[in-house]
């Protein structure tokens, strides 16, 4: 058995599911405020993170180890926007860097899969640094009227009776 693979596996299905956790809190604020757009930005990337933890369960049990579903991070209770993306941008790079480096403890420890694995959810981590990064610019260049924007939305789509109360 690969019983290291399987500890970087276990370390990063922690990571996943501290993301999911953070990500659906930082959905359901946005949706609160009518804030769709940013509200769908962050449910999209938690059910991905989701897909993640099912990979690498996946994995961990085809290495007969133990799948771990516990994490030690609490979230964090952000009603700012913009700490909110700042934080989920800083949360995929540290996830990318650490996937790198543990991609790379598979490949020494010959455990090409694994390391092919951490290799394709880096490629996933990045994208979605560009999306927090992107929306982050947005609202420094746009300020407050990149928010209002997504309310504005949100009411024309309650005025034609397409959105819930």
């Amino acid at each position: 058995m690969h019983e290291k693979s399987v500890v970087l596996l276990n370390k990063a299905i922690a990571d996943e599911l501290a993301a999911v956790h953070q990500y659906m809190y930082f959905h359901f604020i946005c949706d609160d405020m009518g804030y769709d757009l940013l509200a769908g930005l962050f449910k999209r990337t938690a059910i991905e993170e989701m897909v993640h933890i099912e990979r690498l369960a996946e994995r961990v049990l085809f290495l007969k180890g133990e799948v771990e579903l516990k994490t030690d991070q609490e979230v964090q209770k952000i009603h700012d926007v913009q700490q909110m993306l700042e934080l989920a941008a800083k949360m995929e790079e540290e996830s990318a860097k650490s996937y790198n480096l543990w991609a790379n403890e598979c490949s020494a420890n010959a455990d090409s899969v694994s390391k092919q694995l951490f290799e394709s959810l880096v490629v996933d981590e990045e994208r979605h640094f560009d999306q927090y990064d992107t929306e982050t610019e947005n609202l420094k260049k746009f300020g407050d009227r990149y928010l209002a924007l997504q309310s504005i939305e949100r009411s024309k789509g309650r005025e034609a009776g397409n959105a819930p109360a």
